[in-house]
């Protein structure tokens, strides 16, 4: 199975595993799944962000529980990889769960100052400011992820945003 025909015709299992890849929150997975078939990509995209601004604080909190904080790449400098694990660990005791940021379009050399810059400016945030970006970061990426996934082929075990 491919695309979107492959998860138009998935079994709800099947959809679900995908979708919860992209976004651990089971509601919004069995919600975007329930509403198969889609037309077009673009009318899936939709239904999952209309999904993900729907999520309950507990779905959220639920979501982001399964993020995990982004590494720097291998070749990055020793300072670069060490500046972004003070800042990660400074992000996560400061709101309790990792940092969340869409990098969708931003070029891989450029991704590292973009992580820094991104959790330096929102550590400073009161916690239910950084909840709504929190929130608004995870739909990008959920967005992306399920672009991606379903541009390569039907598998939530594919690497990718």
């Amino acid at each position: 199975m491919r695309g979107l025909t492959g998860f138009n015709a998935a079994t709800p299992v099947e959809a679900e595993a995908l979708l919860l890849s992209c976004c651990h929150s089971l509601r919004w997975a069995e919600r975007v799944a329930a509403h198969r078939p889609y037309p077009t990509l673009d009318a899936l995209l939709a239904a999952a962000d209309e999904a993900g601004y729907d999520l309950s604080r507990a779905d959220l909190d639920e979501a982001l529980a399964a993020e995990s904080s982004a590494l720097p790449h291998p070749d990055a400098p020793p300072a670069a990889r060490t500046a972004l694990r003070a800042a990660h660990a400074a992000y996560e005791s400061s709101f309790g769960h990792a940092f969340v940021i869409s990098l969708d379009g931003v070029r891989p050399g450029e991704r590292l100052d973009q992580v820094l810059a991104g959790i330096r400016s929102r550590l400073g945030n009161e916690a239910e400011e950084e909840r709504v970006i929190a929130a608004d970061e995870l739909r990008r990426l959920a967005r992306a992820r399920l672009a991606f996934r379903l541009a390569e082929r039907l598998t939530p075990r594919h690497s990718g945003p």
